[in-house]
């Protein structure tokens, strides 16, 4: 019997991104931004210098230093007992991001296989039974079952199943089988 797939977004989902911009942030702008102060804001309301932004997201190692999310690596572990997962992040917006994120994965998830790690623009041509990602525009397109992973920039939609950490995951995907 075929496994079910799940696709997996690194970013906000696997990785803290959140900590890591807002610490950068407040080192290179002087402000003093934190978690729950940007609770509902868009990323464009949150980060209002977009350059700067940018310039640290192209940073070298930023991706490759990114703390992972509490329980994922054990949530990921369990899911692959009873699904194929696929890692996929929308990495060539940030090209410098692509080598950085393969060695963040080989580090902290070295039992997903190579030829699971998907680095695309859109996700709009990823084909699996569900996806657990932070943005609905990548959620929006999903071929299968959506699954909104919360984020300070999605806290106020609610179109979409939303798990608000790995283990409620976990158990929605398990509900499935």
């Amino acid at each position: 019997m075929k496994k079910k797939t799940i696709a997996i977004d690194m970013d906000g989902v696997l990785a803290d991104v959140e900590s890591q911009i807002i610490d950068h942030y407040n080192k290179a702008y002087g402000t003093n931004l934190t978690k729950e102060g940007i609770q509902g804001l868009s990323e464009e309301e949150a980060f209002k210098e977009r350059e700067l932004l940018f310039e640290i997201l192209n940073k070298d190692n930023f991706f490759r230093t990114l703390p992972v999310m509490p329980d994922a690596v054990e949530s990921v572990r369990e899911l692959q007992k009873n699904f194929e997962i696929f890692i996929v992040s929308a990495a060539t917006e940030f090209p410098i991001s692509l080598a950085e994120k393969v060695a963040w994965l080989g580090e902290h998830f070295p039992f997903i296989k190579w030829e699971n790690i998907v680095l695309c623009g859109s996700k709009r041509i990823i084909n699996t039974d569900y996806l657990i990602d932070d943005h609905c525009k990548n959620l929006d397109y999903c071929m299968g079952k959506p699954i909104m992973f919360t984020a300070f920039h999605n806290i106020n939609q609610t179109h979409h199943l939303r798990v608000n950490n790995w283990k409620e995951a976990v158990a929605v995907l398990n509900e499935t089988l």
